[in-house]
């Protein structure tokens, strides 16, 4: 019954009207400014630190500026997922793109510590916790939209294309800091040439406000789950189904698997930059231009794996990449720490980020499809972010870890671990075949989970 249902749901495909071409275009571009908004104090307020902090804090502050974002995104992905549930994706999706300019244009008026001392770095802490809520608030809302609108053979396109702008981001950040910093010189971008970039993303994120509220609407999917609860022909579930009920299985499932991707992101996407600089004796635009290098790789092999992920199967892509990932990984860092040549720093940053967090490309397919409607933001929001927490507090352990195994040995451990957990988590999924992937995005959760499709579901 079910392998029919699944075929029968993998041929039923219809053309996307207008407002779901508009949803997979916004969640696209959307992503790409959502993560400029996450790597803009990563790398465009790292060269002006001093001038908010303090020159004594710059160097403890930076660290610090990146975990209050981190550390917002979970309570971001609990809250805005329930009220993705509960409203609609399309409202949620602008309600959090508001906060996030809001708080993006605090940061860029902000005073400096020599107009307000420490206050000035306090202040943003609180900015960038509230914007990891926000930022939160607008993938997993926005992101289980596109792909409830997505064309089943193409979600993990789709996926691989939405979560290519998080490296596409971050080039575009790193390249417009090592070109205001060539430009403006060290001085004169530390005392207002970074506030430019934040100005920028404020401006961005006010532009697909106005998209979302013109064009995007929610997928006949969400539609069709409110009906049956209206109705009382579905069933209302909550965080406690999902934290120790009947979704509890794909939930830690996910959690596991994220883990290990976020400390692979924390290793070569965070750690990393001050790495090339620090140990690897790079300055800070040559650093840059090596990150920029690096995450157009990243984002071209993300797509790719995506779309491979529909091809061969969400599981076994995954899999596959995590051992590479095992084998490759370590050299690469090792080679990277050396010191070379920029080009070739440029090549070997590159090859990391590809076996490691290119395996993030059939993610926004895969952590949809293991979740049904009624529960698919949160599923998503806090799948993706809770898992963040421990990695993102690598600033406090990697110290001791650095004091153990040494200065190369501590993020190449973090590393092994990462594709470790990925791996675990992958193995602990469902295999997610082809002929799976072409299914209704809810037919598939329901023949991995064991829940029978309602009367409603089957006839669609």
């Amino acid at each position: 019954m079910t392998t029919n249902w699944l075929m029968q749901n993998a041929s039923s495909v219809t053309a996307i009207p207008r407002e779901g071409r508009a949803a997979l275009r916004a969640g696209v571009v959307g992503n790409w400014i959502d993560n400029i908004h996450v790597f803009l104090p990563l790398v465009a307020l790292s060269p002006a630190m001093a001038s908010l902090a303090g020159p004594s804090a710059a160097a403890q502050a930076g660290p610090l500026v990146m975990v209050a974002m981190l550390l917002g995104r979970p309570t971001g992905g609990v809250v805005f997922g329930r009220i993705s549930d509960r409203y609609g994706r399309t409202a949620t999706t602008r309600l959090a793109i508001a906060g996030t300019a809001v708080c993006a244009l605090g940061i860029a008026v902000m005073p400096t510590y020599l107009a307000i001392g420490a206050t000035a770095l306090v202040l943003v802490l609180v900015l960038r916790f509230l914007g990891g809520v926000f930022v939160a608030g607008e993938y997993s809302a926005a992101i289980p939209l596109a792909m409830e609108w997505s064309h089943p053979r193409r979600r993990g396109l789709m996926s691989g294309l939405i979560l290519s702008m998080a490296p596409w981001a971050q080039g575009t950040i790193a390249f417009a800091t090592a070109v205001l910093l060539s430009l403006l010189g060290p001085e004169a971008y530390a005392a207002w040439g970074w506030r430019a970039l934040f100005l920028a993303g404020v401006v961005l994120s006010l532009g697909m406000l106005a998209y979302y509220s013109r064009h995007v609407a929610d997928a006949p999917v969400f539609h069709r789950q409110r009906a049956q609860a209206r109705g009382g022909t579905g069933r209302t579930a909550g965080l406690r189904d999902l934290l120790v009920g009947c979704h509890a299985r794909g939930f830690w499932q996910v959690f596991t698997l994220m883990s290990g991707l976020w400390l692979l992101t924390d290793v070569t996407v965070l750690i990393l930059p001050g790495r090339l600089t620090a140990d690897a004796s790079f300055d800070a635009a040559e650093a840059a231009i090596v990150m920029g290098v690096a995450s157009v790789a990243q984002a071209v092999f993300m797509v790719m794996a995506g779309h491979l992920s529909s091809v061969l199967g969400r599981r076994r892509l995954l899999l596959g990449w995590m051992v590479l990932a095992c084998i490759m990984a370590p050299v690469l860092w090792l080679a990277l720490m050396s010191g070379r040549t920029v080009v070739a720093a440029a090549a070997l940053a590159a090859a990391l980020q590809v076996v490691t967090v290119s395996a993030y490309g059939p993610v926004a397919a895969y952590l949809s499809e293991r979740f049904p409607t009624e529960v698919r933001s949160s599923g998503y929001g806090m799948g993706y972010s809770l898992s963040l927490v421990l990695p993102a507090l690598f600033p406090f352990y990697l110290p001791g870890l650095e004091g153990n195994i040494g200065r190369s040995g501590a993020p190449i451990a973090l590393l092994l671990v990462g594709a470790g957990l990925v791996l675990v988590g992958a193995a602990w999924g469902p295999r997610l075949s082809p002929e799976d992937c072409d299914a209704d995005i809810d037919a598939i959760v329901s023949s991995k989970t064991g829940r029978q499709p309602s009367k409603s579901e089957a006839n669609q």
